[in-house]
């Protein structure tokens, strides 16, 4: 009777592995990684940012190969398609959309608007992903050091920062524009009018300023990490200050490394257009989404279509991005709130 008391007793109580236990066993049995995973996945205002950004980034890679095929034709003159009578106005309503044009026509030059757009998106995407790149590794790098040293370096290395923070960066950028710019051409190939040294200087002005906020953030969580284990044990055998910094810290970093890449992106990307706007930047023929915009604040009132495109776009970028950044910072962190 004991026995079978017992036996019915433990057929009874929820198993470990399975059962009404088995859920908590899946759960505790996936690594942090999935759990975030599984979290960003059940966000649903999170999936749909990513999902745009995701479609930005195929559509700024196809950009160059649709129009080498001509798929798109950022560059021909549709004039046929303007009203000279008005300065310049498209045709028909919308800024002249039709089948052949389905966002419309630039007013006096008649391009085609969808095109410059698409294309406009591989430049912009450029200037943007190569400052940030700039910025984090500069930013992580430092900070890094920064962090571990302590001491003196560290009152050095955050001197240097309050120092780079002091410097009016978007005065300083629009003053040296034409020197920056002319020392930029004269390293690379093309002349001072060319896209690639206009854009080469503002992506190097954005990534040299843009790293020590990042490189505060990589400091703060660097203090935390060079406390663990590990990093004591790769120390007391005598591992080299490489091998610390970027290969027993640098991949316990990789969270807020991501989520500041998400949030820096966004920021570079508007930055792009704001500058474009002041005149410093990649000039046209060569479209990117702010010199675009920057040309159509012309017609605002005139061909409202044409003006609402491109900031509409930029817009839903920008916004993408950061909801994006939002989702992966709560999925990491699911204390924190949004």
């Amino acid at each position: 009777m004991t026995v079978q008391a017992s036996n019915l007793q433990s057929e009874q109580m929820p198993d470990a592995t399975g059962g009404s236990g088995g859920d908590a066993a899946k759960v505790a049995g996936q690594s942090p990684t999935k759990l975030a995973i599984g979290r960003f996945r059940h966000d649903k205002l999170s999936m749909i940012s990513f999902v745009i950004v995701v479609v930005y980034m195929l559509a700024a890679l196809a950009a160059p190969f649709l129009v080498k095929f001509g798929v798109l034709d950022p560059t021909t003159f549709h004039q046929n398609l303007t009203d000279p009578s008005t300065g310049g106005i498209p045709y028909g309503k919308l800024g002249g959309v039709s089948w052949h044009h389905p966002l419309g026509v630039e007013p006096a030059t008649g391009r085609d608007v969808l095109s410059r757009l698409w294309y406009g998106v591989t430049f912009s995407l450029a200037i943007a992903l190569s400052a940030t790149m700039i910025s984090i590794v500069v930013g992580a790098v430092l900070g890094i050091i920064s962090g571990f040293s302590g001491g003196w370096i560290d009152s050095i290395i955050g001197r240097f920062i309050d120092l780079t923070l002091s410097f009016p960066v978007t005065l300083m950028l629009l003053a040296l524009s034409a020197i920056g710019i002319q020392m930029v051409a004269d390293v690379l190939p093309g002349s001072f009018s060319d896209p690639l040294p206009n854009g080469a200087y503002v992506v190097v002005v954005l990534g040299v300023f843009g790293w020590p906020g990042i490189a505060r953030i990589i400091r703060g969580q660097v203090l935390t990490v060079r406390e663990r284990e590990f990093v004591d044990a790769a120390v007391l055998f005598g591992a080299s200050k490489y091998r610390i910094y970027f290969k027993e810290i640098l991949p316990n970093l990789w969270a807020p490394l991501l989520v500041t890449f998400t949030l820096t992106m966004p920021a570079y990307i508007s930055a792009e257009a704001a500058l474009s706007y002041l005149g410093v930047g990649i000039h046209p023929p060569t479209p990117t989404l702010g010199n675009i915009l920057k040309g159509s604040i012309n017609y605002s009132q005139a061909d409202f279509f044409f003006f609402f495109t491109p900031a509409f776009l930029i817009m839903i970028i920008v916004v993408s991005f950061n909801l994006l950044g939002d989702g992966i910072r709560d999925a990491l962190d699911p204390k924190t709130a949004r």
